[in-house]
């Protein structure tokens, strides 16, 4: 009986000689906010067999910030050191780990660390961490702000765009060529009123010379629209930027008009009809006395 009792113990020492033993430790269970703990991973009588647990850094879960993980293996023996801090306060559970030694699992037991606020009210507050200080070259830059730089240069892109239709709309606008096609296509609308035909000679009058004082305004920026005729037929002759031909054409048909204003002539149909085409070719031929002023003051 005595040999058979002693023969069971050596054989269960001699089991447990030959498995493996794994062993866990937490240095605080309580820590402060930010404060590092370590939790510490042994496996002895390894006899060379393999360790596969979780990789580097993922050991432990999220509410665990791994400061550093180090791993020694020896030939019997296996030692894992984390180090990790919790920055929000309650409490967090290390639940059992997996290791898996020459191909069969084995656990850790499980563990609970209580996360605690420490500062006192008045407590001078520092950061936890440092900030880390990153050295920004130009290509840093561009990708940080470029969004902005693009929107800035589309935004002037389009503001240049828009000023420049702008300055070409007005020019256009005022352009000889735009002036004359104007005028002419008031001058038709005079003619299908057909005052010359039934001999409304005053009416005539009125709207040609309103017509030819709107054109000399804006086309040879003379002030026609307000000067009485003898004053401005005296400045078309010292302005000297409309034609001999053009000036005495205005000449005529202005004095004229004044003469019916005041009922001391009544011109005929042949006269009112010679007076319209000659205000019209006047017109036409405004352009040439633009294009002579522009070479005589290069403007």
């Amino acid at each position: 009986m005595f040999k058979k009792t002693f023969l069971i113990i050596i054989t269960l020492l001699s089991t447990l000689g030959q498995s493996q033993i794994l062993g866990s430790r937490l240095d605080k269970k309580t820590l402060a906010l930010g404060e590092v703990g370590v939790f510490e991973i042994n496996i002895t009588n390894l006899q060379g067999k393999d360790v596969v647990s979780a990789p580097k850094n993922e050991l432990l879960p999220f509410h665990f910030e791994e400061v550093k993980d180090s791993i020694s293996k020896q030939q019997d023996s296996y030692e894992r050191i984390i180090e990790f801090q919790v920055f929000e306060e309650g409490k967090f559970k290390i639940p059992a780990l997996d290791f898996k030694i020459g191909g069969q699992i084995y656990h850790t037991i499980p563990y609970e660390v209580e996360v605690v606020n420490t500062a006192q009210k008045g407590d001078q507050i520092n950061d936890i961490m440092k900030n880390k200080e990153i050295p920004l070259d130009v290509q840093d830059y561009w990708q940080l702000y470029k969004w902005y730089i693009l929107g800035i240069l589309t935004l002037f892109a389009i503001i240049f765009v828009i000023w420049q239709v702008l300055k070409y709309l007005k020019r256009r606008k005022n352009s000889p060529i735009v002036m004359t096609n104007q005028t002419l296509r008031e001058l038709e609308g005079l003619k299908k009123k057909k005052y010359i035909e039934s001999g409304n000679y005053r009416s005539f009058y009125v709207e040609l010379i309103d017509i030819s004082r709107n054109f000399l305004a804006k086309q040879y920026r003379i002030p026609a629209d307000v000067l009485l005729t003898d004053d401005l037929i005296d400045v078309l002759k010292t302005n000297n930027t409309i034609s001999k031909e053009n000036e005495k054409v205005v000449e005529e048909v202005f004095l004229r008009s004044d003469l019916v204003k005041f009922a001391k002539t009544f011109p005929d149909e042949p006269t009112m009809s010679k007076d319209f085409e000659d205000i019209r070719a006047f017109v036409k031929r405004s352009s040439k006395d633009l294009e002579a002023e522009h070479l005589r003051t290069g403007v």
